[in-house]
């Protein structure tokens, strides 16, 4: 198939992962996790594609689910450099 564009209908979108209540796996249970399954947490892994293919809509809004996650440890990293930077410069 050979399309310029290709519009999916989607149930939602992981927006809510900026809601104060989401709660964000901490990054060593992340680390476990990947460890252990070899494939990111809520992904299928590569057997399972494999054998069953996948919802490229599915797998798109996944995709910004674990972006908007990512973008999320990258601001809370970013604050505790600034406050280690801030307790340096006190010293």
């Amino acid at each position: 198939v050979t399309a310029k564009e290709f519009e999916a209908t989607l149930d939602g979108f992981p927006d809510y992962v900026f809601n104060a209540d989401y709660k964000l796996r901490s990054l060593q249970d992340l680390e476990s996790y990947i460890q252990t399954n070899k494939h990111l947490p809520e992904f299928p892994s590569e057997k399972e594609v494999i054998e069953n293919g996948l919802k490229l809509g599915e797998m798109n809004t996944l995709l910004v689910k674990k972006v908007e996650e990512l973008s999320l440890y990258i601001i809370s990293m970013q604050k505790e450099i600034d406050e280690l930077k801030a307790d340096r410069t006190k010293k």
